[in-house]
C-alpha cells in the first residue's frame, strides 16, 4: 500500500507542477489558460508541494493567497496521509 501512495503523491505532485508551467507558459503567449479550479483541486487533494514548487519556479500565480492557502493545505494533507499509513499500516 505504501508504495502506492509514494507512486500518487510523486505522480501528483508531478502533475500539479508541470501545468504549473504550461500555465505560465500559455499566460505569456497569451492563450488557453488550464483553470484556476483545476490547479487549486490538485492542490488539495495532495499536490500542493509541487504546486509551491511551481508557484515559485515559474513565478507564477504567486501573488495570488488562494493559491498560496490551498497549496499550503495540500501539503497538510499529503503529510497526514502519509503520517496515518506510517503509523496504521
Amino acid at each position: 500500500m505504501v508504495t502506492y501512495l509514494v507512486a500518487y503523491i510523486v505522480a501528483l505532485n508531478g502533475w500539479l507542477f508541470i501545468l504549473m508551467g504550461l500555465d505560465k507558459k500559455k499566460a505569456r503567449q497569451h492563450k488557453w489558460r488550464i483553470p484556476e479550479k483545476r490547479l487549486l483541486t490538485l492542490g488539495l487533494v495532495g499536490g500542493g508541494l509541487g504546486g509551491l514548487l511551481g508557484m515559485y519556479l515559474f513565478r507564477h500565480k504567486t501573488r495570488e493567497l488562494k493559491f498560496k492557502i490551498t497549496y499550503s493545505f495540500g501539503i497538510i494533507v499529503m503529510l497526514s496521509i502519509i503520517l496515518y499509513f506510517l503509523v496504521f499500516d
